[in-house]
């Protein structure tokens, strides 16, 4: 099996040290530099890969910083297998953060319509706060993750929700 992480959070990445699997693929993608990726993109439309290579393309946390998500999400349709599963996590509730630009706050009906006009089927499509559902990561990496911006003195009260999508080509 082979699966594209998109904006990984390091390397390797929170998902794939969570998955620990030496018999899958785990390739990532990113439009700034570094020695640990497998593809840098020339944009964020662009990805220098293959049409159908991967069983899985996934990313968290990387489609609100994306300006035009209706092109990208064609994209990542592209470089996905027929019949292969798009994985997308982004925020709801997070509080602005640019890196370097923050666009989007996506709710299950616009990822949908996202996931359609690229022609991913979807199979799913909710909001919720992943740290109740203990569904895709332990508790304590939502705390981790959320601990910092609570030290700042953000206003966010309650707990983080995201969009998750799960979707399959063709």
């Amino acid at each position: 099996m082979r699966i594209l992480e998109i904006g990984p959070d390091g390397h390797p990445s929170t998902y794939q040290a969570i998955v620990r699997d030496s018999s899958i693929a785990w390739e990532t993608l990113d439009i700034y530099p570094s020695e640990e990726l497998t593809y840098l993109a020339k944009d964020e439309y662009t990805f220098p890969i293959p049409d159908g290579t991967f069983d899985i393309v996934f990313s968290a946390q990387v489609i609100e910083h994306v300006r035009k998500v209706w092109l990208w999400t064609k994209e990542v349709a592209r470089v996905c297998k027929q019949g292969g599963y798009v994985i997308t996590i982004n925020p709801v509730s997070w509080p602005y953060h640019e890196a370097p630009i923050d666009c989007w706050r996506i709710y299950p009906d616009g990822m949908r319509t996202l996931y359609e006009e690229a022609g991913i089927r979807v199979q799913l499509a909710k909001h919720e706060s992943l740290s109740s559902s203990g569904w895709i990561y332990p508790v304590y990496l939502l705390k981790e993750a959320i601990k910092p911006i609570m030290l700042r003195g953000s206003p966010m009260w309650g707990p983080v929700i995201d969009t998750i999508s799960i979707g399959v080509k063709g």
